[in-house]
């Protein structure tokens, strides 16, 4: 906690684009996600918490920082909005109930890769079975991190066929300010 805290203090946090996921946006125009409960692990200031909220969705923000949440807070008050926050490690936070959707940016490639497979348990825990997982997968074209590359390849291993069905379309790039670029995809929680 003590690492992503200190990032928010001190504003040193470059992952953040001050909006809203274009991806998300298009997801939103689309009609892709359905209304009701939506979870954002790792939802840092939570521009997509916001938007989420925005479009009358019940939100719940998950961070292990503390000021993070604040600022998150802060910002749905200024809207006028609504949203839960969870100040939590995500590794070990449970909710009381199933999620319908679960919006994932940032928290898979800000975790270490050994721990990934503990996190992907915990995705398909928080998620109904049907639910909809809206993924981007990060992609920095080199070792070591925060953040770490999601390698296409790597993500199908760690979200198996067998507790999530893949689309047959390929994965959309979306560009970020920072130079980096994510892959784009949604995937629905099998029944097992």
């Amino acid at each position: 906690m003590d690492h992503w805290e200190a990032k928010y203090q001190a504003n040193t946090i470059p992952w953040d684009r001050g909006t809203a996921s274009p991806a998300l946006r298009r997801w939103l125009e689309a009609d892709a996600v359905k209304r009701g409960r939506i979870l954002v692990p790792g939802c840092g200031r939570g521009h997509e918490a916001v938007e989420l909220a925005r479009h009358g969705f019940h939100v719940t923000g998950l961070d292990i920082a503390p000021t993070a949440l604040k600022l998150l807070e802060a910002e749905l008050a200024a809207a006028g909005l609504e949203a839960e926050t969870a100040c939590a490690d995500a590794l070990t936070w449970q909710p009381a109930t199933p999620f319908d959707a679960i919006y994932e940016q940032t928290c898979l490639c800000a975790l270490q890769p050994e721990q990934w497979p503990a996190y992907e348990r915990q995705l398909f825990r928080w998620l109904k079975p049907g639910g909809h997982l809206f993924a981007l997968f990060m992609q920095t074209g080199r070792e070591g991190g925060p953040p770490f590359h999601c390698d296409p390849g790597a993500m199908r291993t760690l979200f198996p066929a067998t507790r999530w069905a893949w689309p047959e379309m390929d994965l959309e790039r979306v560009d970020h300010p920072n130079g980096l670029h994510e892959l784009a995809t949604v995937l629905v929680r099998g029944f097992e």
